[in-house]
């Protein structure tokens, strides 16, 4: 059986991995383009290409950190489309 403190203590599970996924993912970005950004004037090489790819992740890093500290509904998409199906199917004649 189903309690709404198990249901409490999943839905925070689930949205406290996934903050811990965007920390972890901050974290990577920040080390990886460090590297990137100090390697070439350790080489004494210019960083002309750093910025396409720092620009795409940090707009890939910016999209997770609004969907996991903006939109914390803890439902995945494929969850909440199987509800809307779920109550689409409900107001069917018939059921």
């Amino acid at each position: 059986m189903d309690t709404n403190i198990d249901r409490i203590e999943r839905l925070a599970r689930k949205r406290a991995a996934a903050k811990m996924g965007w920390l972890i993912h901050a974290t990577v970005f920040t080390i990886v383009n460090s590297m990137l950004l100090v390697s070439p004037a350790l080489l004494g090489r210019h960083a002309s290409a750093l910025p396409m790819p720092l620009l795409g992740w940090a707009t890939g890093l910016m999209i997770h950190g609004l969907v996991v500290w903006l939109c914390p509904s803890g439902a995945g998409l494929s969850d909440t489309l199987v509800e809307r199906e779920r109550r689409l199917l409900m107001r069917e004649p018939g059921r």
